[in-house]
């Protein structure tokens, strides 16, 4: 997966770059008229080797695409699924609503504190290349 991107900092092993991430529906003819294309402007710090780059340097930001599916799967696929058998096998013990509520956000909250104490070693396994354009 690659975005194109304009380094706007450098500093000692990383580059400051800014991508703008652009829905599907951005690409359309017609999505000044319908209002639904969205695009983000986002700011990634990448740690690099190359010290040609420069402040306002054009660049492809690229991550292996089995890394980033792995990223989906992590961030998306994992947290829905464990919500989902929370909620069903809560429900079926006869639980109150309320407390299958409060049991799926602690499930959530949880699930986001363990993602956060190893941030370290997720951080190491998706790492973001640069190259110059």
């Amino acid at each position: 997966m690659e975005h194109p991107g304009t380094v706007t900092a450098v500093k000692p092993g990383f580059v400051t770059v800014q991508i703008t991430s652009v829905s599907a529906c951005a690409s359309c003819q017609a999505h000044s008229k319908c209002g639904f294309a969205e695009s983000k402007t986002k700011t990634l710090d990448i740690p690099t080797t190359d010290s040609e780059l420069k402040v306002g340097d054009p660049v492809t930001v690229t991550i292996d695409h089995s890394r980033g599916l792995a990223a989906t799967w992590w961030a998306y696929v994992l947290p829905a699924i464990l919500l989902i058998a929370v909620i069903v096998g809560l429900s079926l013990t006869g639980l109150s609503e309320l407390l299958v509520v409060l049991f799926t956000f602690a499930t959530l909250g949880l699930y986001i504190l363990i993602l956060y104490l190893f941030r370290k070693k997720l951080d190491s396994k998706f790492t973001l290349t640069v190259s110059k354009c």
